[in-house]
């Protein structure tokens, strides 16, 4: 596994605890009993704030038949949200010292990302981007100022490293402007530029040198935010099941759904963690890849939640759209995540055709059910509890042979 000599040489495993106030030198990348810090879980949980904020408006544009520009605009939002927590992330993986500073530094992130998300409806409703913008700004700030800090204790490539970062987290926060000043028109444009542009600054960074991240705390921080994502599904989802059962009475109408919609959480849940993907984190080429491709398994993740408040609420008829439309808000980011989880996760740890095929075939087949009508979601989560079981099998009847198979001596 590479990592930056010089840093991990020169630094040591695990941060000092004593002062107030100490170096942001690098931390060892091999270092042992890695894992998340209380800050980094308070900090995963308001960013999942923003992330309701952004689900409960696609709840709204899809429920009122305006499917694509609410798509769009999740989209955007989302990005805003899941960049800031992927910078400070990875930047936390290889630096986080927990001294005074860096705690007082994480909390303004924390206060960028609920400036934020109190403007997610106005993005929304009024396609104005400015408050969004400025909550970006305010966390994009901070984490500037933590490679600046870093770079100030660093020196040689390493330095040269931190100083990328700071510099093209700003200059990205200027051409993010073009949400707020550009004509509606360009602005989806100027989101895909901006995008590439963003994505781009970590690779240059780092062509210098790699930053010590950590495998394992990096698998923990993303897994311990799929958590966090699907369990802010559950929550929508139950409010809009207790609020139509006491508004409607239409117990009957909505426990499909809700037997469907917690299957399908169940079965996200246990694909995504059947597999200790940190081992297979060797190198910046694997891992950024594996990184960027989570903005898939957040978003729609995150859309499945919203897709059955969608449903529920076209069961009620408080929403002004098919049957069709409201099945295919849960069976499309289900397969969806799906077939991502198996890019990203699961096709490095499966033997054979058969194993390699049951998630997308699963996903194939939840679009199916998108026809489903009333019963779509309730089918589409029996098929997904299905792949697991069909996972697992295969997975039990491949170990078993490979313990019956006769062992070759050693020549």
């Amino acid at each position: 596994m590479t990592s930056s000599s010089a840093a991990a040489s020169a630094s040591p495993s695990a941060p000092q605890r004593q002062g107030p106030l100490r170096r942001l030198t690098a931390r060892g990348r091999d270092e042992p009993h890695r894992v998340s810090s209380p800050l980094e879980l308070f900090f995963d949980l308001c960013f999942v704030v923003a992330i309701a904020q952004a689900g409960v408006q696609l709840v709204h544009a899809v429920a009122e038949g305006h499917a694509g520009a609410g798509i769009l605009n999740y989209a955007m939002v989302f990005f805003s949200i899941w960049w800031a927590w992927v910078n400070f992330t990875w930047f936390a993986s290889a630096y986080d010292n927990d001294d005074a500073l860096y705690r007082v530094v994480t909390l303004v992130q924390i206060a960028g990302v609920l400036v934020l998300a109190a403007g997610v409806s106005r993005a929304f409703d009024h396609h104005d981007f400015l408050l969004v913008w400025l909550g970006y700004l305010i966390m994009r700030v901070a984490m500037a100022a933590q490679w600046l800090r870093a770079a100030r204790s660093a020196a040689g490539a390493e330095r040269t490293v931190a100083l990328r970062y700071a510099a093209g987290v700003l200059l990205c926060q200027v051409g993010w402007l073009g949400l707020v000043l550009l004509p509606e028109p360009a602005r989806p444009w100027a989101f895909l530029v901006m995008v590439i542009v963003e994505l781009a600054v970590p690779v240059f960074a780092e062509r210098a040198q790699e930053t010590p991240w950590h495998p394992h705390h990096i698998a923990e921080r993303y897994g311990l935010f799929t958590i966090i994502v699907l369990g802010e599904s559950v929550a929508g989802a139950t409010v809009a099941v207790k609020s139509a059962v006491d508004d409607h009475d239409a117990l009957g109408e909505l426990l499909p759904i809700a037997a469907g919609g917690l299957l399908i959480v169940f079965a996200a849940w246990w694909i995504y963690f059947v597999v200790p993907i940190h081992g297979h984190l060797r190198s910046n080429g694997q891992a950024f890849l594996w990184g960027y491709g989570h903005y898939l398994i957040f978003a729609s993740a995150a859309a499945i939640g919203a897709g059955l408040e969608v449903a529920v609420e076209q069961a009620v008829g408080a929403a002004h759209i098919s049957t069709l439309s409201a099945s295919a808000a849960v069976t499309l980011p289900t397969a969806l995540y799906l077939l991502t989880v198996w890019v990203l996760h699961s096709r490095h740890f499966k033997v054979g055709i058969a194993q390699q095929l049951v998630l997308p075939g699963t996903a194939l087949l939840v679009i199916c059910c998108t026809f489903l009508g009333t019963w779509a979601v309730l089918a589409a989560g029996l098929v997904s509890a299905a792949a697991v079981a069909t996972g697992t099998t295969l997975t039990a009847r491949m170990a078993s042979r490979d313990r019956t198979l006769p062992t070759t001596p050693a020549a």
